[in-house]
């Protein structure tokens, strides 16, 4: 294996359960994932957009099996993993919005906390699964709004519902690794993945900066911003993306050593505000683009967030390739393409290589 690079060879032929393949990330990750000929089954609900990733790519046409389904259902699941006998499992299905969380509390926890449950309950009826990579959020962590990162061992917590079920699907994740997967014996390592704030072209989703920017601008209308000092690690979609799969990489070909939580965020220099990432788009996206602050009382949400990556750089060789300039402009050429009906999973896939080959 290549350290510190997502090596196709790897996964040339794995067998990949992947929940959440339906949603932006998971489209993406779908995305590379058939490209380098692992065979993957998704697990997920509908696409909740119009348009959405998963139909502008194709997705289905590309794996090997699409379960619309839900996580909750622990039935359906185990079924479904049953069937696939994947080598690796990446859990990514979640109820992913802060605002959507304080509105829907009970779907928000029986989602991220049982989803998360019913997925490493589903592993353990099968002997096939040697890795299970759970992604979480950087909004797991008790946030005590620091100038310093969080590194890996820092307190869970979160203030508000979203947050605070990441948290608990954390200690989710750690009691069944320690309980069921922690024995020489055990086949299946199990590890969390904890990412920043992610941008990329086709994200439509609901109440997040980037689609919110796209649909302003593409209007022609400002962009209106509740919390433009509010500083985030924005990261490519890519880059956290590629962290999960060295990860998986990692925890298959090495074993339990790595079995753990992860961080996976930008360079410091990328921890920015609000309004620094909305200027970045702007300039890329010229014309008339412009916002304005948002005057109405918003629920709480975190200032400041910061993520300390020294363990993936130095035990995975993880590191972060493109800037938030980068990933900026890959995010407006993208949104541009699709605006002029371009071929958008080839176009995807030069950027996927393009990151590939960066360094």
């Amino acid at each position: 294996m290549k350290v510190g690079q997502v090596d196709p060879v790897f996964w040339k032929g794995k067998k990949v359960f992947l929940t959440g393949h339906t949603g932006f990330k998971g489209g993406w990750l779908s995305l590379w994932l058939a490209s380098m000929g692992a065979k993957v089954t998704g697990y997920a609900l509908e696409p909740n957009t119009t348009p959405n990733l998963f139909e502008v790519l194709a997705i289905d046409s590309l794996i090997e099996k699409s379960h619309i389904a839900d996580i909750r259902d622990l039935e359906k699941l185990e079924k479904a993993m049953f069937e696939a006998k994947p080598d690796i499992v990446i859990h990514m299905a979640a109820q992913p919005l802060v605002r959507y969380s304080y509105a829907n509390p009970v779907e928000t926890y029986a989602t991220n906390v049982m989803g998360t449950v019913h997925v490493l309950e589903s592993t353990r009826a099968i002997d096939s699964v040697h890795a299970t990579v759970v992604v979480t959020t950087d909004k797991c962590y008790e946030n005590k709004e620091w100038v310093w990162g969080y590194r890996e061992d820092e307190p869970m917590g979160g203030f508000d519902p979203y947050s605070n079920s990441k948290g608990c699907a954390e200690l989710v994740t750690s009691a069944y690794r320690q309980s069921y997967f922690s024995s020489p014996t055990s086949i299946n390592k199990v590890a969390s993945a904890r990412a920043g704030n992610v941008i990329g072209g086709g994200d439509w989703s609901e109440d997040r900066l980037i689609p919110d920017v796209i649909k302003a601008f593409e209007a022609n209308e400002p962009l209106m911003i509740r919390n433009p000092l509010a500083t985030r690690p924005w990261q490519h979609v890519l880059e956290p993306l590629s962290g999960y799969l060295i990860l998986a990489q990692t925890l298959y070909e090495e074993g339990s050593t790595f079995a753990s939580g992860w961080n996976f965020g930008p360079r410091d220099e990328d921890n920015r505000s609000v309004r620094d990432v909305v200027e970045l788009i702007i300039f890329n996206w010229g014309a008339t683009a412009r916002w304005e602050k948002e005057g109405s009382e918003q629920p709480h949400e975190a200032n400041l967030l910061k993520l300390d990556c020294s363990k993936a750089h130095t035990q995975l060789g993880w590191t972060p390739k493109w800037n938030l300039e980068c990933a900026a402009q890959k995010v407006v050429q993208w949104q541009k393409a699709y605006q002029l009906k371009e071929n958008m999973q080839e176009f995807s896939l030069a950027q996927i290589n393009h990151y590939m080959s960066s360094k």
